[in-house]
């Protein structure tokens, strides 16, 4: 195989690309990837310059792919490696620039290694440890993996980092009501209760496909999310040209849950649909209201699964609030090469020790599940 770094996601045909993975997951294709190029959410002004992994055989034809960026910080990537940045520089050592193998600014665990042979992708593997020889990174990350690649990084050796999201999973109720009368009682009425005050402000929902928003509409959209992002004094990760290009494509996974005051446009989510999950991202408000982020963001999102029978809600990172809301904790899985023979050792060290704990608090979380026993009152 003959290994090429490609720079602009734009000069490889969408199959050549696409076919490399498999299943049905959005944000690993080809439109989602290069509008996120085209459109400056990364770049080299962005400290996310792409220099994505292609591996070509005798016939010059793509047979494996990995999406690649040099880094030079750890914003955005939501598994954080800030102290370790900072271990480096005591040792002397800088740590930017490294590589990361990652989907920008989406915490949802996907393939990482396309290739249609698990021998193939073992080869991306090396190919990614090489770089620590014959590069100048300190470093090569990879977020988020799939179980199938984890496991391939684990028999290379890689360091394991583990976490816990909180995902929503369909239990096959016909509708919101039979979903919250499996909660505990204190649970069910304080979901009922955070519904029922955003109802009183007046709001109603609508969700709706991206292709079916106007410019105008995106742009009122844009405008809330930028919101979320100015209020913390941060610029936001996605362009209005990403989400007029993406957003509005022809067969785009982009669904919009849209909250009005009346006529007035109060609240957006970002969600994208693929397969049996739903997927939400991203979310901008006018003001503040009571509860509106939970309906918006959480109800909103369940609500749908219900109606077109999706299996799962990947509602992003974080956020232990959300077992009180129906989601229940999984663990992710992400992966570690550090040049320097020190730092990896205290990495690993640490890590070790986090491993223990997630573990722990998972099981602690399991035993305070949201869904009453079988022997509870209703």
């Amino acid at each position: 195989m003959q290994l090429q770094f490609v720079d602009r996601l734009d000069t490889l045909p969408a199959t050549a690309w696409d076919t490399q993975f498999s299943g049905d997951h959005p944000f690993i294709q080809h439109a989602y990837l290069s509008a996120l190029e085209r459109h400056g959410c990364v770049g080299p002004e962005t400290g996310w310059r792409p220099c994505h992994l292609i591996a070509r055989d005798g016939a010059q034809s793509p047979v494996a792919a990995l999406p690649l960026y040099l880094k030079a910080h750890s914003y955005g990537e939501f598994v954080f490696d800030f102290s370790w940045a900072n271990a480096s520089r005591q040792l002397g050592q800088a740590y930017y620039p490294k590589l990361l193998c990652a989907i920008p600014f989406t915490p949802s665990v996907g393939p990482r290694l396309g290739g249609l042979s698990r021998a193939i992708r073992a080869t991306m593997i090396g190919a990614l440890r090489e770089q620590l020889d014959i590069s100048s990174v300190s470093s090569v990350h990879v977020l988020f993996a799939g179980d199938d690649d984890a496991r391939l990084f684990r028999q290379d050796g890689w360091l394991e980092r583990i976490d816990l999201q909180f995902q929503w999973f369909n239990q096959g109720d016909a509708d919101f009501a039979g979903f919250v009368a499996r909660l505990s009682s204190d649970k069910r009425k304080k979901i009922l209760r955070e519904r029922r005050r955003v109802a009183e402000a007046g709001i109603r929902f609508e969700t709706r496909r991206g292709g079916q928003l106007s410019e105008s509409e995106w742009m009122a959209v844009y405008a809330l999310y930028a919101n979320t992002y100015e209020e913390r004094g941060q610029a936001p990760y996605l362009t209005p040209e990403f989400l007029l290009d993406y957003g509005r494509a022809e067969n785009t996974p982009m669904r919009v849950i849209l909250g009005y005051e009346g006529k007035r446009l109060v609240a957006a989510a970002l969600t994208l649909q693929s397969g049996d999950t739903l997927y939400g991202r991203h979310w901008g408000a006018a003001e503040h209201y009571h509860s509106l982020h939970f309906e918006c963001c959480y109800y909103q999102g369940i609500d749908l699964c219900l109606r077109e029978g999706l299996r799962r809600y990947d509602a992003g990172t974080q956020g232990e609030h959300k077992l009180a809301r129906g989601f229940v904790p999984v663990t992710t899985r992400s992966f570690h090469l550090l040049r320097d023979a020190q730092l990896s050792d205290a990495v690993d060290h640490f890590l070790q020790r986090e491993r223990r704990a997630v573990e722990a608090r998972r099981d602690e979380l399991m035993h305070h599940s949201p869904y009453r026993r079988i022997d509870d009152p209703a």
